[in-house]
């Protein structure tokens, strides 16, 4: 078969003719952060027998088991993070689409032309004939004709049409360029994920603490209850004023008011966890208090080094992002140069259908072009400036990003340092508010001071015990955020 070698050759010229890559070369931008993340002060020092928050997989960090099932729950139907799966799909496709640039498309074809001489096999078509009759013999042109005769071709070929020779690299950084975008998109999906296991567990510890309030609120009630009958009972009497009662249905209508605002909270928090779980939550899988347990371990980061936060999904797509547009200069570029494709076929023809893969019957052909921009009005010269444009935006972007990293660890971490300070001594001042109240109702009944006195203590005492449950759901989504911004919650 002769035709095997110029066509071997032709491959060979596709495949290994490597031109230049006109790609900046690509060095990460130094972050414009500090080297390592804050210590000392209200930052607290790591424990020696501290875990890597980083290491440590959802279900490990958060130990009740009813919020495990609620966010392996949002995991399976969030839309949120479904919508994140379908960009990478997307992205998958599109590099693939890419890819196949690199690659000549090849195809088979093959036909059958039958066409009908009516002078004869051997005529020519010219002049006019002697004698010749439709359908008889006769003279035509000089040769003699023997009827009308049936032609057949018969022909199979194999090839590629204009496979671009990707001397200068424009194909190679567009595909480049794809591939880093679909990294970036799986990175998306990796960030949505963890934010996700972060808002329901958020949403699930709001709601334990409003039911808390509930608790709290619906206990003062009965308290400030027994007040208000207690002075409605003296007003009446003469031995209090209506002033007295009046000050005592105050409290009361408040705490009142309170838990018709807490019930009404509570079923909103339902509703957003409902709306991030993508699915009602059975309720037996609420929490019904919040209490002084803990929903999640208690860690510290073992490595303050800042470099833990270039393994955040955010940061890695924004670097992802920014390769791709550094590839886009490289494509931009290169189209300043020529442009070099290459046809080729193989294949055989006959006139016979049982011969088409006789010998002799091979066929090749080979049409390289090439083609360079004189003049297309600046567009080349555009395309490149926003290439490189792009590229200061990513930049931009990235560094960006990752401040706001630091910064998101650096609160997180201050709030950490901090926060069983703040329990303790906002427990302290619960059971000095409580013991205040006490004092100074048995100080009013004994008539030594004032019922307004006695009535301010039952509010700080209320306000007191509201705060320690705010500080202790503080507590608990400081960890939360502190896993999330480290990047847990992958395993």
């Amino acid at each position: 078969m002769k035709y095997r070698i110029p066509f071997a050759a032709l491959l060979a010229a596709s495949t290994m003719l490597a031109g230049c890559n006109l790609a900046p070369t690509y060095v990460r931008p130094v972050g414009a952060v500090p080297a390592s993340l804050p210590q000392g002060g209200v930052y607290p020092a790591a424990s020696a027998d501290a875990r890597d928050i980083t290491k440590v997989g959802w279900r490990d960090f958060f130990v009740d088991d009813r919020l495990r099932t609620v966010i392996q729950n949002g995991l399976d139907n969030n839309q949120d993070l479904a919508l994140a799966a379908a960009n990478v799909l997307q992205a998958r496709a599109q590099y693939r689409v890419s890819r196949a640039d690199l690659a000549p498309t090849t195809t088979a074809s093959g036909s059958a032309t039958y066409t009908n001489n009516v002078f004869g096999a051997g005529g020519n078509g010219a002049g006019a004939g002697t004698g010749a009759s439709p359908g008889g013999a006769g003279t035509v042109g000089g040769a003699v004709g023997t009827g009308s005769s049936n032609l057949e071709f018969y022909s199979a070929n194999v090839g590629f049409s204009a496979f671009e020779l990707d001397l200068f690299g424009r194909v190679r950084n567009q595909n480049k360029a794809a591939l880093e975008q679909y990294f970036a998109t799986e990175e998306a999906q990796r960030t949505t994920r963890i934010s996700l296991i972060a808002e329901i567990a958020t949403a699930w510890l709001t709601i334990a603490q409003d039911e808390d309030q509930l608790a709290l609120s619906q206990q003062t009630l009965e308290t400030f209850k027994q007040t208000l009958d207690l002075t409605s009972a003296q007003f009446r009497i003469g031995v209090a004023s209506e002033l007295q009662s009046r000050q005592a249905e105050t409290n009361y209508q408040a705490a009142r008011n309170d838990i018709a605002v807490l019930r009404t909270q509570i079923a909103r928090d339902r509703n957003a966890l409902d709306l991030l779980v993508g699915a009602p939550v059975e309720p037996q899988l609420l929490p019904t208090a919040l209490g002084d347990a803990r929903a999640a371990i208690d860690v510290l980061p073992t490595d303050l080094s800042s470099t833990v936060l270039l393994r955040r999904p955010d940061v890695l797509q924004a670097e992802h992002q920014l390769i791709a547009q550094n590839a886009n200069i490289g494509a931009a570029r290169a189209a300043f140069f020529p442009r070099i494709s290459l046809t080729a076929t193989l294949g055989t023809i006959s006139t016979a259908l049982g011969g088409l893969f006789g010998s002799g019957t091979g066929t090749y052909t080979g049409s390289p072009a090439v083609s360079l921009p004189l003049f297309d009005g600046g567009r080349n010269k555009g395309n490149l400036d926003y290439a490189r444009a792009s590229q200061q935006a990513a930049v931009a972007t990235y560094q960006k990003t990752i401040q706001t990293a630091f910064r998101e660890v650096a609160d997180a971490l201050a709030q950490r340092g901090t926060i069983d300070e703040q329990i303790a001594a906002q427990t302290a001042r619960v059971n000095a508010a409580q013991v205040a109240a006490k004092l100074s109702d048995a100080r009013y009944r004994a008539g030594v001071d004032s019922f307004l006195t006695s009535l301010d203590a039952q509010r700080t005492a209320y306000a007191a015990r509201q705060q320690l449950v705010t500080t202790r759901y503080n507590r608990g989504g400081n960890l939360v955020e502190l896993y999330r911004s480290l990047g847990g919650g992958l395993e």
